[in-house]
């Protein structure tokens, strides 16, 4: 039944790793920036909290695959000269996951009393150390569930980059069935992987979140 996967599974899970590799890109791309981002979603300057909040709103209301071509097709003609599939794919998923980060840490950073954060002014920390040593990774500490649940979102948006000739996963699927001819099989192979992926996140993610909640009542 699925002899056309297994004539094809070295080539096939070459675009697994692939994908792996673009969602880690993107998620530790997408961290980083989203912290920065959601530091700025809550400060109290006009002048850092408006642009980023436009930047958030415009970006999650928009298509990612917009974002993708954008980079691919329209950045080059700004700096000259063309940009490969792959890093064309993680700065479109760095710059759009950021935002959702951000959002997912804003929400975090809320979380934390103002006492906490005014005792860390009291000994004399300053904003940047404040955020440093208390509010990241407290927030990040409350908000892991949710950070599971947005990587996984990630992990699966990654066969959008399927649209520029990235080769991983689906798109070798894709490549595969062009010579083969065995759709259902190939792609239910790939569904299978997604959903075998994903669902460990998903749990991984509840799991956390339960003990999360055994602290709070605690």
């Amino acid at each position: 039944m699925f002899d056309a996967t297994l004539r094809n599974l070295p080539f096939l899970l070459g675009g697994l790793l692939v994908t792996f590799k673009l969602a880690a890109f993107a998620v530790s791309g997408g961290i980083f920036l989203g912290i920065l981002v959601g530091l700025a979603r809550i400060s109290q300057k006009k002048w850092i909290y408006y642009p980023i909040t436009f930047y958030v709103n415009f970006l999650r209301n928009i298509p990612l695959i917009l974002v993708i071509f954008w980079v691919y097709f329209v950045m080059p003609l700004f700096i000259g000269r063309s940009i490969d599939p792959f890093p064309s794919a993680v700065i479109s998923f760095i710059i759009f996951e950021a935002t959702y980060f951000g959002e997912i840490f804003r929400a975090g950073y809320q979380t934390i009393s103002k006492d906490m954060v005014n005792a860390s002014y009291s000994t004399g920390m300053t904003y940047a150390q404040t955020a440093r040593y208390i509010t990241v990774p407290v927030a990040f500490q409350r908000m892991l569930p949710s950070l599971i649940t947005q990587s996984i979102v990630t992990f699966q948006d990654t066969s959008l980059a399927f649209v520029i000739g990235l080769p991983e996963f689906v798109r070798r699927a894709s490549i595969v069935d062009n010579m083969e001819i065995r759709s259902i099989e190939l792609f239910g192979f790939v569904a299978i992987v997604f959903l075998i992926i994903c669902y460990i996140g998903s749990r991984i993610s509840r799991h956390y979140e339960e003990k999360y909640r055994k602290v709070n009542v605690q």
